[in-house]
């Protein structure tokens, strides 16, 4: 029998984020899947939607306000699909069995980090779980976050695929807007300037780093956000000397960071949080070692393939940095690693665990309704 699934194609629209790659590849590899059929919806009254996709008549901000204290289902609007899939944060009410995606938990523990919209969210997310919707995660971390936050046990856990590979080689020369880079190793970060990156943990750790080795370099890529002005600070306090040997590059488009990451001496990733973490796998693809925290997802994703120590401890992770810029052989040995790591990831994997879910999902309302 082929189920109907109701999905939210909503984060395919407008500037492509973290969610919106795990939306988009995993609405992809779903396409192959013989017994689902995808029904895409958007939430918005001005998204320019593309066929097949159907339109919530609703603002989405209207929405967050509304759901947030009433139940009155969609299903008209959304055709009687078998299952409706929420794919970020958010899924609408209806009679159908409902799944919602929840990448990390860090907005419902910190609502002083989160705009107004995306806490009204997080009061929509809790109603539709307390209703019975089901919650699908992308880290075993996660998982235990949502069974304490949201109290409920209709959780799983469903990893995402790697980011795909690119076919096209890297340049030697570096994209435009990128500085001279050359003049020795460099350690990459690619992070928005946000408190859940912990960034003026990084930048205290490279303080250390930069008084054991003189010419290794930081390179801080990522849009300004809720941190910019503390990791400004952290950056103010730092030796002139070693504060100039950070390059901030401001937001970058794909060809700058492949060409980052093909020329980094190794991507650092101190997170607090984190749901899954393309940014690991994508290092982990161009052959580049991890040394990252132990925050969220990050143990899960990385494997043996990283350094790992706990986010805020800035003198571990300065050791660590130091461990992987002066010795070839730990290089060496987490580049090995890191190609065997990938191979735990599968978009083809990822979309018949969903479909499976899909699955249980309609049995229990059939079984219900018997």
């Amino acid at each position: 029998m082929t189920l109907t699934v109701a999905i939210d194609a909503g984060p395919l629209h407008g500037a492509r984020t973290g969610v919106g790659n795990a939306v988009a590849w995993s609405l992809d590899a779903l396409r192959e899947l013989d017994d689902v059929e995808l029904a895409p919806y958007v939430i918005s009254a001005r998204a320019r939607t593309r066929r097949p996709e159907r339109r919530l008549p609703i603002p989405a901000s209207a929405a967050l306000r509304l759901w947030a204290h009433t139940s009155a289902p969609v299903d008209r609007w959304l055709g009687h699909p078998d299952v409706v899939h929420g794919t970020n944060y958010l899924v609408p009410p209806t009679r159908c069995p409902r799944l919602v995606s929840v990448y990390d938990c860090w907005f419902l523990e910190h609502p002083e980090d989160a705009v107004l919209d995306v806490r009204r969210a997080g009061v929509v997310l809790r109603r539709a779980v307390a209703e019975g919707a089901h919650v699908v995660t992308s880290s075993d971390a996660t998982t235990r976050r949502v069974r304490e936050l949201l109290d409920t046990e209709r959780v799983d856990t469903v990893l995402l695929g790697p980011p795909p590979a690119p076919l096209a080689p890297v340049p030697d020369v570096a994209p435009p807007g990128l500085p001279e880079l050359t003049a020795g190793p460099f350690i990459l970060s690619l992070a928005t300037f946000e408190r859940r990156k912990n960034l003026p943990t990084l930048v205290a750790a490279f303080a250390r780093l930069g008084r054991e080795h003189p010419s290794v370099r930081l390179v801080m890529a990522g849009a300004l956000g809720n941190d910019a002005s503390a990791v400004e600070r952290a950056i103010n306090r730092l030796d002139p000397v070693i504060a100039e040997r950070i390059v901030r590059t401001g937001p970058i488009g794909d060809d700058a960071k492949r060409w980052l990451l093909a020329h980094a001496r190794t991507l650092v990733y101190p997170s607090l949080d984190e749901g899954f973490g393309f940014p690991i796998l994508e290092a982990q693809q161009q052959g580049v070692p991890v040394v990252a925290s132990t925050g969220g997802s990050i143990p899960q994703v990385a494997g043996p393939a990283a350094l790992l120590s706990p986010p805020l401890d800035a003198e571990a992770l300065a050791a660590n940095l130091y461990w992987i810029v002066t010795s070839d052989d730990m290089h060496a040995k987490l580049v090995r690693r890191g190609r065997a790591n990938l191979q735990r990831f599968s978009w083809a994997d990822t979309a018949r665990r969903l479909g499976d879910l899909y699955g249980r999902l309609a049995e229990d309302r059939v079984g219900a309704v018997g």
